[in-house]
Parts: C-alpha cells; structure tokens; sequence
C-alpha cells in the first residue's frame, strides 16, 4: 500500500517519499518518465491536488523536471558548492513554553551567521519528528537542533540515527537521552534546582510540595535537586507531597493534581512547580477554589516564562541563549572545529518575585 489514509502523516508527503523511494532504488531511472498524475490518482486513489503537490514538491528539490506536452522525468538533483547552509529546529510546541524564545536565539544566530533556519513542532510526539525529520533531510539540512519528545529514548534515537545516517550533525537542546554521546545543549537542572529549594528552605518552609512530569531529563534532574536540598537541610524527604506524572503536561490532569495539593494546604506551605506552566495552571485552580499566592500558599516555577497573572518567584534559563549556542555548536562541526562531543550547561539564576512569602 502506497499510501496510509488512517496515518496523521500528510498524504502528499507519504506519495512524495514513495516516489523518491523509486527514484533513489532505481526503479524510475534518470530520464525515466514517471506516472502521468492521473495515472498516480488512479494507483493510490488521492485527490489530483495532492498528487500534484508531490511532484512539484520533488521537481523543486530537483528529483524531477516537467516538459511540456510530454510529461515529468527522474533528473539528478545539482548540488552547488557554495549552496545556503540550512539548519533545522524540531521543538515540542513553537506557541507555547520556552521554544518560542529557543526559536528566537537559534534564529537569530543563524541570521548572524548567514543560514537559513527551518522550524518544526513536533508537538511531542515521535511520529510528528519522524514526518519533520524526514522533510529536513528532503531540504538537505546540514544540521539539526532537537528537542527529544515525550516519546521513549529509543525512538528519540531513531530519530537522531536517521539524521545521521545522513551525515547531517545533530544537537540536543534543552532535553537529554541517558547514555547517549551526542553534542548538546542545556542548562543547570539540577543546581538551578537545588537553589530554589534552598531559597524556600531560607524562607521558613520545610513542608514543599514539588510537581514534574517524569518522562524528561529536564524535569527528573530538577526533582534530584529539590530531594537533596530537603535532605541536606536535614529535612525528612517525605513522598506523599510529590507528585510524578508518567507523560507531558497536561492542562486538564494537572489541574486535578492542583486541586489535590492544595486541599493539603495544612500540611504543606509551599509548591515547587517543575516549570512555569504548571505554576500558571496551580494559580487557576487557587482561584476557582478562592485562594491566592502567596497569602494561602507559596509557589516556585522553573523557567521565568513572561506571565501579566501571576508575579512568580521562578529560576531564570537561559533558553534565548540556548538556542543560540546550539547554532554555534553546529557551525563548529559544519566547519570541522571540533573533536569529540560537546557538552555545553548554561547557568541559571534565581528570579525573585511576590508569589512566597516567609513561612512563620
């Protein structure tokens, strides 16, 4: 079956792949003429529409060319030497989070350094990188920026394993697979961590509440720097207020761990929110229940994410300049100045706002 209508996989990039299958396996030859589009309608059952949004697709990448009153033929793609270096960016959502401003400091490194820059959302999930991996491998990316999905490491490696396999460099941002040597980029989780706690400690709270998502190396360093300042502070490390969420966030199941937490508001005195967002989500349901921050109940964040409702005490990441180092680090292994992988972490700061106050 040429092409799967129940896959989320566009169907004009299922024919696109197929066709250039045929042409790189030699089934279509140079100089060959292929399929008539209505021919290739009548084989996979598409819309003309989509078959034609193909094949123009491989005759701009140069896979095929078109004559007129004669039909479309294979021709070899030119490659120039002195062709635009075009680097590519999977994040998990470019509308929301911290990969807007990854986004911006990658883009404008790649400005500076007179690249291109082709942003993709996987919006999490493995089988959205896979379709965006494989559409920056038909653009001829030299280089890719990825941030690992909520998918498990094997699949994120074969993500990455597919870039390589092509020769085209690859850097972790922000996230990071356990025992993989591969160059990447990302910053103190685990001190930035543990000085939020300590700041909480400082202000009087020994009873914190701390909320992640499991699944990411980001959010499970955090969570190691939270437990060993409790502990030396010499503060019993209590399970009961920590809550581990087996998958991304989620609006609607984290407001439900908020309702929880916050009906223990006599047994806890602060929250430690793993990023920004959660904070945000804890500050709605506070208010449906007619309670606030910090007279109720302190509250942390991770990020310092630009929010007009709430004046969050948060840990600043340098994500603007995340990005930016990620592009630098390509170029060093687009021009071969580097041995070895990389491993570049950025330092993080303490942004002090008016979501805690002193615990008495």
């Amino acid at each position: 079956m040429i092409i799967d209508k129940s896959s989320p996989i566009p169907q004009y990039f299922q024919l696109q792949t197929w066709l250039k299958e045929q042409i790189l396996q030699g089934v279509f030859k140079a100089e060959d003429k292929i399929p008539t589009e209505e021919e290739l309608v009548q084989l996979t059952g598409l819309a003309r529409a989509t078959v034609r949004q193909a094949i123009q697709n491989l005759t701009n990448m140069g896979y095929l060319i078109r004559k007129k009153g004669l039909g479309t033929f294979v021709t070899i793609p030119q490659v120039s030497p002195d062709k635009q270096i075009i680097i590519g960016l999977i994040v998990p959502d470019i509308r929301s989070g911290y990969a807007p401003e990854l986004a911006r400091g990658a883009e404008d490194e790649a400005a500076r350094s007179k690249h291109s820059l082709i942003l993709c959302s996987s919006d999490d999930l493995y089988i959205k990188a896979d379709f965006h991996a494989n559409r920056l491998i038909e653009n001829s990316v030299s280089g890719v920026i990825f941030v690992p999905t909520s998918s498990s490491d094997n699949k994120n490696r074969l993500i990455i394993q597919k870039f390589q396999e092509k020769n085209i460099h690859v850097v972790l941002a922000d996230r990071t697979i356990p025992n993989l040597e591969i160059d990447h980029v990302t910053s103190d989780n685990f001190e930035g961590a543990y000085n939020l706690t300590n700041y909480l400690i400082k202000k009087g709270h020994k009873k914190i509440a701390f909320i992640y998502s499991n699944i990411y190396s980001t959010e499970k360093l955090r969570f190691n720097g939270y437990k060993k300042a409790i502990e030396d502070n010499g503060i019993q490390f209590d399970p009961t207020v920590v809550v581990s969420h087996p998958g991304p966030f989620n609006e609607e199941q984290f407001s439900k761990y908020a309702q929880a937490l916050l009906k223990q508001r006599k047994r806890i005195t602060s929250i430690f929110a793993a990023h920004d967002r959660i904070a945000l989500t804890f500050y709605h349901v506070a208010r449906d229940m007619g309670l606030s921050f910090p007279e109720d109940m302190s509250i942390v964040g991770y990020d310092d994410l630009d929010f007009e409702t709430l004046s969050l005490t948060t840990m600043h990441q340098p994500i603007y300049e995340m990005g930016v180092e990620s592009v630098k680090l390509i170029n060093s292994r687009i021009n071969n100045e580097k041995n070895g992988n990389q491993s570049i972490v950025l330092k993080s700061y303490l942004i002090e706002r008016e979501s805690v106050l002193p615990n008495k």
